[in-house]
């Protein structure tokens, strides 16, 4: 697969690595050359520019801060025509009692946005909720499990496409529904780092529903 990569920060560079080594083609875009050419150099990938790396293959990657993404989305709408735009940002910021939303909540979302700023282009939810370095192990393997990549997909063509990327990178697809659920996805990323900062285990609250009660293994 054909993957453009807007931004040059962690996740960039975590993603892009996963997905050279997976054998897929990826270009890094920045609007800084020297920083597109450093992350590509670590990674073993292509450098360019923002409009090159949207305009690199069927899938691009967006990269860069939440209240960010939706501009440079409808910047670059005209070349995102057509392709997989897949959002991995957490629209997060401090609080009080720790991090919090910074959408509305509910339907809205950053995936939202980029969808009304590109109307042409297919959005994905996905790769928020992990912290980067997760991705930088070969084979995400938790207790003998393959690591489940929850995802909000805006149509068939693009729930597909992110299926095939997820499973590429030795993970299991999780769909979680629509593009309307991708605020859902969002305020779980926050609240999962808000325990992970708490010194929590947010993995603890998410038992398998193998262990639920009247579960189909339970018993007699």
């Amino acid at each position: 697969m054909r993957i453009g990569i807007l931004g040059t920060g962690s996740m960039a560079t975590a993603l892009g690595g996963a997905w050279v080594r997976a054998g897929h083609q990826v270009l890094v875009g920045g609007r800084n050359a020297e920083a597109a050419a450093t992350t590509a150099a670590r990674i073993g990938s292509a450098g360019g520019s923002l409009a090159e790396a949207a305009a690199w293959g069927e899938a691009v990657l967006m990269a860069v801060p939440g209240d960010s993404a939706p501009g440079l989305a409808r910047e670059l709408a005209p070349v995102l025509a057509g392709r997989t735009v897949l959002d991995c940002t957490v629209p997060m910021a401090s609080g009080p009692d720790g991090p919090v939303l910074t959408t509305a909540g509910g339907t809205d979302s950053v995936a939202a946005r980029i969808a009304a700023a590109a109307p042409d282009a297919a959005v994905a939810k996905v790769f928020g909720i992990c912290h980067e370095s997760i991705w930088t192990l070969p084979r995400p393997v938790f207790e003998g499990a393959p690591l489940a990549v929850p995802f909000c997909a805006g149509n068939p063509a693009a729930e597909a496409l992110t299926q095939e990327l997820i499973t590429s990178m030795g993970c299991s697809p999780l769909p979680c529904g629509g593009l309307s659920r991708a605020g859902l996805l969002e305020a779980a990323a926050v609240l999962a780092i808000g325990m992970w900062w708490s010194g929590g285990e947010a993995r603890h609250c998410l038992p398998s529903p193998a262990l639920a009660p009247g579960a189909v293994d339970d018993e007699p």
